[in-house]
């Protein structure tokens, strides 16, 4: 087999038909197959079914009825199940064209580079199937945003964002992705200095469907750029430090509506406890979910924690004000700078802990804890 062809997907039946079409014209000469990676909730896995039937190469189905890690773990899963160690990595609306695959097995098998990306910022490239200027504009924001994250191991790379590249599996160790969302590319290149070669291509305008982008997406990408930089302990502090503008916010805007600061304090901590859990949930800790117990028992603990901190955090600031004189909001705000590193341990040692041998939940979060720590 020449190449495996990784197309995850989600709600995207009517592309798939002329998707293999393409890849089938573009790949006569080659042994070549097609995944498809599907989270669909529709009817697209049994179009691929009855497209598989009829095609004239390979065309495998790996439905994933609990989807793990978004798109990023629908293409590990694929990679993993590849018949070839070649695997190239495409969207399922054709806005990746498949007529460029070959152009991208070409180049890698001159055998000078783990990854070939299909760039659509170096000559020969365009973005003009973007929907908008607003999404080029985040595109090309978002790109820089990346490279100058990581300067240096993507110092060969144009665009670190694309989800159109092959990847030789054999230069990856896959049991160190951790996919968060559907920048999987990013993931790959941040994680290991890979040696990489672009290939131009036009993106290009969706065939059928609606694009799956969002602002949650966004919210994944940015939790996933700062997890990959910096660790997750300063993910956390992101999202504590957003909760914690948000907390002197409203503690404030109460207080100028005439309501007593130590209320206007259980309020604001009551707010910003339920909606920091959500973050945590579904950005910070969102890869731990899956063995950590059920949702709501992960809200009782740390709603509980953050309750009793709260309750201990709130004579302190009567203190700071009553007996040190310190302006109210500035008291709240050295209190949530102290309880920060305590919720932290808390949430991984035991809110997110997996549901496995103690001995080795213990190992399993301390020592990547310890090594942000020293960090």
């Amino acid at each position: 087999m020449d190449l495996s062809v990784i197309v995850p997907t989600f709600n995207e039946g009517p592309n798939v038909a002329e998707l293999v079409r393409r890849t089938t014209h573009a790949l006569q000469d080659r042994a070549v197959e097609v995944i498809f990676v599907d989270d669909s909730t529709d009817d697209t896995p049994d179009i691929i079914r009855a497209v598989a039937a009829a095609s004239e190469i390979p065309v495998r189905l790996i439905h994933r009825d609990d989807p793990k890690g978004g798109l990023g773990g629908a293409v590990v899963e694929g990679i993993r199940a590849a018949a070839s160690d070649r695997c190239v990595v495409m969207d399922g609306d054709l806005q990746h064209p498949p007529e460029v695959v070959a152009e991208l097995l070409a180049r890698a098998e001159v055998g000078d580079v783990d990854v070939v990306v299909a760039s659509r910022y170096i000559a020969g490239g365009t973005s003009d199937g973007l929907a908008n200027a607003v999404r080029t504009t985040v595109s090309r924001a978002s790109t820089l945003l990346t490279k100058a994250m990581f300067p240096r191991k993507l110092s060969n790379c144009s665009d670190p964002m694309t989800g159109f590249f092959l990847v030789d599996r054999r230069s990856l160790d896959i049991e160190t992705l951790h996919p968060r969302g559907f920048k999987i590319l990013l993931e790959i290149l941040a994680r290991k200095q890979m040696r990489v070669a672009e290939v131009p291509f036009s993106f290009a305008a969706r065939f059928a469907g609606e694009s799956k982008a969002s602002f949650s997406q966004g919210m994944r990408f940015l939790t996933q750029l700062t997890m990959l930089r910096f660790g997750r302990m300063s993910a956390f502090a992101v999202v504590g430090g957003i909760g914690a503008l948000a907390n002197l916010a409203i503690m404030w805007a109460l207080q100028m509506v005439g309501v007593q600061y130590l209320v206007a304090a259980v309020i604001a901590s009551l707010v910003t406890i339920v909606a920091n859990f959500l973050a945590l949930e579904y950005l910070v800790f969102a890869d731990m979910r899956a063995e950590s117990g059920l949702m709501r028992h992960r809200f009782i603990k740390s709603f509980t924690f953050n309750g009793i901190e709260a309750i201990v955090r709130i004579p302190v600031i009567w203190v700071l004000v009553s007996q040190a004189h310190i302006q109210s909001v500035l008291a709240a705000a050295l209190t949530l700078i102290a309880a920060f590193i305590v919720r932290f341990v808390f949430h991984a040692l035991v809110v997110y802990a997996p549901k496995k041998s103690r001995a080795a939940k213990i190992a399993r979060i301390v020592e990547p804890l310890e090594d942000e720590l020293a960090a």
